[in-house]
């Protein structure tokens, strides 16, 4: 049976028996992770974030109408939310997360390779950051989340359109900052 067919039955039923929220759960957790965490850079914070989505999802799951849009667009917009008052927290208080550095100094490689690959790795999470938020969650969407256009439309309350005219511009910008990032260290 096809998930996008079922989903609708599956939601109807956790509404009324909060056992079948756990297949919605596991149909989403990784998908919903992946995206809290490229949105706050560590683990911890990212299971953490990830438990509260599905919390406030069963919580507020009779909440929830089909009105032809999916449950996981549900589910990313309050992740989004608890993303964005994480931000909002964190902001007030300096945090500086270790758990990169843990688990790069596991690994036996070259190190002149690693301090590359992290330097490449720092420039384009920073220019990224850089972005207005509705461009990281859209790259985020995309590529940690693997949603199609169409999906992340959806999501963010746009066109499928919208969607691709303002990814083309990301990329754009995107280059843009990497490149004067570049130029400027080369001066």
């Amino acid at each position: 049976m096809p998930a996008e067919e079922n989903e609708e039955a599956l939601v109807e039923k956790a509404k009324e028996d909060p056992a079948a929220f756990g297949l919605l759960y596991q149909r989403y957790v990784k998908k919903i992770y992946n995206y809290v965490y490229y949105r706050t850079g560590n683990h911890h914070d990212a299971e953490d974030l990830t438990a509260r989505v599905f919390y406030y999802a069963l919580n507020h799951i009779g909440r929830y109408q089909v009105r032809g849009i999916p449950f996981s667009a549900w589910l990313y917009r309050i992740a989004h939310n608890q993303v964005a008052n994480w931000h909002r927290d964190r902001s007030r208080r300096r945090v500086i997360a270790l758990d990169e550095l843990v688990v790069a100094s596991r690994h036996k490689t070259v190190p002149e390779n690693v301090v590359e690959q992290e330097e490449e790795r720092q420039a384009l999470l920073e220019a990224i950051r850089r972005l207005p938020p509705e461009r990281q969650q859209l790259l985020i969407l995309k590529f940690t989340a693997g949603l199609s256009n169409a999906e992340i439309g959806q999501v963010m309350g746009r066109s499928e359109g919208a969607i691709k005219s303002l990814y083309h511009r990301t990329l754009l910008a995107l280059r843009k900052q990497l490149a004067d990032n570049t130029d400027s260290e080369e001066s």
